[in-house]
């Protein structure tokens, strides 16, 4: 631990003082990122997230160190932890894309409301540090990440007789290392005979072209046809 903060350690005016001022300007740094990129929560939400978690760690010092009261000081904070699952929800968004949007945000959130717990508690070591990896983590490994190329997703709809094809059919994708993202099944009379439909959303193994993986469900017993959507 740096000695420089061995007397804000206690709580006194003048260290509930830089707490809160220092969960402020953690809450505020993380805050000023999200807005920069116009992000559903912006540095008021996280401020106020910040500053209202030190509160909260402070409080439970309080009612046990100057009010003597046998409570757990730990307790207050194990409350603020889980409520922020419920802000942090409120960010998520699924577009029509079917693609989710504010996982970072939420989790910033979750991260800034523990740094405020940090503060509170006087761990300010800990909590300045964990600011500056946030911020690094939003700002740099933000654009790592973008550069991460992923297998490319597509869906195809087979059409079959019986339903032991379809059983097959995972089977072998499974085998193959192919992801299944998505799947819709579908039946259909036919005459004398039922056709099952069924949309499948893919992701494939490496070096699978999905030309090739059409050609090779193709030829398997029961597949009545199979086309890429």
């Amino acid at each position: 631990m740096l000695s420089i903060f061995d007397g804000l350690r206690d709580v006194t005016n003048l260290s509930v003082v830089v707490r809160l001022v220092l969960a402020f300007l953690c809450g505020t740094s993380i805050g000023l990122e999200r807005s920069y990129k116009n992000r559903p929560a912006g540095f008021r939400t996280h401020m106020l997230v910040c500053v209202g978690a030190a509160v909260a760690s402070l409080t439970g010092q309080y009612l046990y160190l100057v009010l003597y009261m046998p409570t757990d000081i730990s307790r207050l904070g194990a409350q603020v932890v889980s409520g922020l699952g419920f802000i942090g929800g409120g960010t998520i968004i699924v577009t029509k894309k079917k693609t989710v949007k504010g996982l970072t945000t939420a989790a910033g959130l979750w991260a800034c409301g523990v740094i405020g717990l940090a503060v509170g508690a006087g761990f300010f070591e800990g909590a300045i540090l964990a600011t500056v990896l946030v911020l690094f983590t939003e700002t740099i490994v933000s654009k790592l990440g973008g550069r991460i190329q992923h297998a490319p997703e597509f869906q195809i709809i087979v059409h079959y007789h019986d339903k032991e094809v379809l059983d097959r059919m995972l089977r072998y994708f499974k085998d193959k290392k192919h992801s299944i993202t998505n799947l819709q099944i579908t039946g259909t009379n036919e005459t004398d005979q039922s056709v099952y439909s069924a949309v499948i959303s893919l992701r494939p193994g490496k070096n699978m072209r999905p030309d090739a993986l059409l050609s090779q469900v193709q030829t398997m017993n029961g597949v009545l046809s199979i086309e890429l959507l």
